[in-house]
């Protein structure tokens, strides 16, 4: 949904249907919305429709456009990360894409956008807000994972309560009794990564290093002899 609301305001309005595929996250079953798409779709004022099953022609117009990017804009390319890849690929639907005249549309999609704007309702001040949350107990090894990949938190809030955020840039843990900031980290789209913040580790060694040693009896060895002989 955070990808639909980046299309939406690239966009500049808000159409008056969302169409898509029954794509898992969005579609619960026989034709009806996930809570979440249903919340979302509510607080844009916009309608939802999905397309019926078993109708590959359906599924090929939804589609299509995502196999035009894979044969004309990804190949030859290199990406140094995904905030590239999105900056290249809003520049060639800027520069090439929508400046072509386009064969089915007979005119440029840029010059129909303009059309289709007279038609649409204007975005919010604010998108929704699609970030995902949940809390979670601070573990001895202070690390929490998310899509196979773990971020370091404070040490200092191990046993304590965090209110973990995820947006499409960063996870943030913030403490739910005091506010404290436990991580932010910029997220990874790579797979099974440790990411790990600096302080974070100086932190767990310097509590390491001051852990005391409990203290243990250290007998004579002449009780060992006496009970020997």
């Amino acid at each position: 949904m955070a990808g639909i609301g980046r299309c939406l305001w690239s966009l500049g309005a808000l159409p008056n249907t969302l169409v898509w595929d029954r794509q898992a996250g969005l579609h619960a079953g026989a034709g009806r919305p996930t809570v979440e798409f249903a919340a979302f779709c509510g607080q844009l004022k916009v309608d939802w429709r999905f397309c019926e099953a078993a109708d590959p022609q359906a599924k090929g117009v939804v589609e299509r456009l995502q196999d035009f990017l894979e044969r004309s804009f990804e190949p030859g390319r290199a990406f140094a990360n995904e905030l590239d890849f999105q900056a290249q690929l809003d520049t060639w639907f800027a520069e090439r894409a929508n400046v072509r005249h386009h064969k089915t549309l007979r005119c440029r999609p840029v010059d129909r956008l303009v059309e289709e704007h007279g038609a649409m309702a204007s975005l919010p001040d604010e998108m929704p807000d699609v970030d995902r949350r949940w809390v979670i107990r601070v573990p001895p090894d202070p690390h929490l994972r998310f899509d196979s990949c773990d971020y370091s938190l404070d040490p200092a809030l191990v046993g304590r309560r965090v209110e973990v955020r995820v947006s499409p840039s960063e996870i943030l843990a913030a403490a739910l009794d005091t506010g404290e900031i436990g991580c932010r980290h910029q997220r990874t789209f790579a797979k099974h990564r440790t990411i790990t913040d600096l302080a974070h580790a100086r932190a767990l060694r310097a509590g390491r290093a001051d852990a005391s040693e409990p203290a243990v009896e250290i007998r004579p060895l002449e009780r060992y002899d006496a009970l020997i002989a």
